[in-house]
């Protein structure tokens, strides 16, 4: 078969993934326009009232804007110093282990929730933290009463970033695991033959032989600082935590499909956009300025 015959085979393979990425990613764009008019769903996108940056100006107006604003980059903030720190303190102490049987199950039994969304997890923490949950039980055991959690805006920031570092930090340890890998066991040995101790081979050896990795994560994270996690948040929040727990997805969401204010929602997830992309190539490029990553 000539190398045209296979270049017609590789476009057929790329076809399906091309549609996916026009219908769900590119023509959906087309609805930024909202976001500069006085969207009407009568009249549509192509007679609406073009009215500029109105909208923009009116959501600084909002006193939610910089609630949601706030709590976002909070959350955003704890969540990836915590996927940051937790798997790399535990893929430390698990590359300590020498039983590997044993190191082989905790890591697959901490990987586990990985893969299970935020539908069927969120409702597992509702019922651990209810008010007549096993949190709770033991605290009563104790002599404490009975707190609810996910009513108390002061807690359910933590109670979120806890619960997502207990999520993902499985999958982040196997990075730093797969790092640790690359290191020569020559020096270790030579650290031991030096007189070196475990914690001195740990802090003299394997932490700078990890550094450009958790560098990299770290800097890669820069993108994600406005991205709170949405399906985390919408299945376990409710009224009473907006205060510290709303940020600028589920705001949008509440303000275009259950308020119908739909430009005004559409100029919030735009800007969100707009930084998040600006974050990302600033991410990307300094990935790549001090751990010699790139992707093109």
């Amino acid at each position: 078969m000539t190398n045209r015959g296979f270049e017609k085979h590789y476009y057929l393979m790329l076809l399906p993934g091309m549609v996916w990425l026009i219908l769900f990613s590119l023509v959906p764009m087309l609805g930024i326009v909202m976001a500069f008019q006085d969207f009407n769903p009568g009249l549509g996108i192509f007679k609406s009232e073009w009215i500029g940056l109105e909208n923009f100006k009116y959501m600084f107006l909002l006193s939610d804007s910089k609630t949601i604003m706030f709590n976002t980059i909070y959350i955003a903030v704890l969540k990836i110093i915590g996927n940051l720190l937790v798997p790399l303190i535990f893929a430390l102490m698990l590359n300590e282990l020498r039983v590997i049987v044993m190191k082989r199950w905790i890591q697959t039994i901490v990987y586990l929730p990985h893969f299970l969304s935020w539908v069927i997890l969120s409702g597992i923490l509702l019922d651990v933290f209810a008010f007549k949950g096993p949190v709770n039980g033991m605290l009563t055991f104790f002599g404490v009463e009975p707190i609810l959690f996910l009513a108390r805006a002061d807690l359910f920031p933590y109670i979120v970033v806890g619960s997502d570092v207990w999520k993902e930090f499985g999958f982040n340890t196997i990075i730093y695991l797969a790092a640790l890998t690359s290191i020569n066991p020559a020096l270790y040995e030579a650290a031991a033959i030096d007189g070196a101790t475990r914690l001195q081979r740990l802090r003299f050896v394997t932490v700078p032989g990890i550094t450009t990795t958790i560098v990299l994560l770290a800097v890669l994270s820069l993108g994600n600082v406005l991205n709170a996690g949405f399906d985390q948040i919408f299945n376990m929040y409710n009224p009473l935590v907006y205060s510290t727990g709303d940020i600028i997805d589920t705001w949008v969401y509440r303000a275009g499909l259950q308020n119908l204010q739909f430009s005004l929602a559409t100029a919030m997830g735009l800007l969100k956009s707009v930084v998040s992309f600006v974050l990302i190539v600033i991410s990307y490029y300094l990935a790549s300025r001090f751990a010699n990553y790139r992707i093109f």
